[in-house]
Order: C-alpha cells, then sequence, then structure tokens
C-alpha cells in the first residue's frame, strides 16, 4: 500500500505542476499586458493633454 500511496502522491504532484507553471505564465502576461497598456493609456493623456495647452498662449 506504501507504494501505491507515494505513486499517487507522486501522480497528483505532476499533474498540479504544469497547471500552476501554466496559471503563473498566465498572470505574468496579464501583468505585463495591463502594465504596457497603463504606460500606452498615459502616454496618449499626456499628448492630448500637452495639445491642448500648446494650443492655448
Amino acid at each position: 500500500m506504501e507504494k501505491e500511496e507515494n505513486s499517487t502522491s507522486f501522480c497528483h504532484r505532476h499533474v498540479r505542476d504544469p497547471c500552476r507553471s501554466f496559471a503563473s505564465r498566465c498572470s505574468k502576461l496579464v501583468k505585463e499586458q495591463r502594465a504596457k497598456f497603463y504606460i500606452l493609456r498615459r502616454c496618449i493623456t499626456m499628448l492630448v493633454c500637452w495639445d491642448e495647452y500648446a494650443d492655448n498662449p
């Protein structure tokens, strides 16, 4: 029975690891995309505001 328990826990460990790595990779990609979108949004806002204030002498 000990061999069965060890093999079962070994299989569960292998099944869980790819899921965790996939989830962590997805989470990392989402964070990177959010950061890029945030920077892009700030740049666009700054350019729009700069254009508005540049027209007023």
